[in-house]
């Protein structure tokens, strides 16, 4: 969570923090050591707090649509996403935990949230 907040919709906040490269400390004379850890690629990470979505099955839907929607970051610079769910959705409008209206509005909102991010890094 220490990375910017670079895209916002009305339940999610999309967060960005640049992988450094690692420095690795060369002794005098020695050669530098291969790094043990080079991070590479797009990480993405969820957070869908109890808070939010009290029921384990609204909270794993919610995981799995910011997993399959976040695929669109790859070709992206080095860098970790986290996806933060920020409030939740109505129970009133959305009654099942898994319905098929829900899964709509989270998708349709992600979509919304990764293409602000793409706008942003352009």
């Amino acid at each position: 969570m220490a990375g910017a907040t670079i895209a916002r919709t009305p339940h999610f906040a999309l967060h960005r923090r640049a992988l450094p490269l690692p420095v690795e400390p060369v002794a005098d004379g020695a050669a530098p050591a291969a790094a043990l850890f080079r991070p590479t690629g797009v990480w993405l990470g969820a957070m869908v707090p109890k808070r939010w979505a009290r029921r384990a099955v609204t909270r794993n839907a919610i995981r799995r649509q910011i997993y399959t929607v976040g695929l669109c970051l790859e070709g992206q610079p080095p860098a970790a996403y986290v996806v933060r769910l920020r409030t939740a959705f109505d129970r009133r409008q959305f009654v099942s935990a898994t319905s098929e209206a829900l899964r709509r509005a989270v998708r349709t909102e992600l979509e919304q949230l990764f293409a602000r991010a793409r706008r942003t890094a352009a």
